[in-house]
């Protein structure tokens, strides 16, 4: 089975993320795709996430009706901060049947040659690309590795629900019902 690896903080998920994952799953030859959600992020601050364990409950709940979408905790149980290659190692080794794909939008593959033992990735996987906004060419845009798609995309930011939420603004439309709902029971981003 070809399964996408679509890795994020989902902090929370959104419909923007849901978008990508479906058009990856039902567009593209990938059968499935495995929402990694990472528990931090070497580019980002630690403090500015939720508990690890909410992240992937929201996740959970906003991707249970799917059956191409599925949400991953594989890198709670890996040294952190997490990168990409080790997850990928370990991926390869307790799933040796699958072929992984790594899902990721612009703004990273212009900044993949900075990531850790990259030329491994670019030897080892492909990578599909959704196009987002205000993103030139990279120093690797024409590799053979890498496929560029147009996935309808969303201009939503976790930063900004988070922000709204904060400030008592609605997020209707923003998540999913289901995450919403827990995200307000559990006064969450406040």
């Amino acid at each position: 089975m070809k399964i996408g690896l679509f890795f994020g903080t989902f902090n929370p998920i959104h419909i923007g993320h849901l978008i990508i994952a479906e058009f990856m799953s039902s567009a593209t030859d990938i059968d499935q795709v495995w929402l990694i959600v990472s528990p931090q992020n070497p580019l980002k601050s630690k403090s500015s996430l939720l508990d690890e364990k909410q992240r992937l409950y929201m996740v959970n709940i906003a991707t249970e009706d799917n059956p191409k979408l599925r949400a991953s905790n594989i890198e709670f149980h890996l040294p952190k901060p997490s990168y990409t290659v080790d997850t990928l190692a370990h991926l390869q080794d307790k799933y040796p049947q699958h072929e992984f794909v790594l899902i990721m939008g612009s703004d990273n593959v212009n900044t993949l040659h900075k990531w850790k033992n990259h030329e491994a990735i670019l030897k080892h996987y492909s990578i599909y690309v959704y196009n987002r906004a205000d993103t030139g060419k990279g120093p690797l845009h024409d590799h053979p590795s890498i496929r560029y798609f147009e996935v309808p995309l969303l201009n939503i930011s976790a930063t900004y629900i988070r922000q709204s939420i904060r400030e008592n603004r609605s997020i209707q439309y923003l998540i999913p019902q289901k995450v919403q709902r827990y995200i307000e029971e559990m006064h969450l981003y406040k």
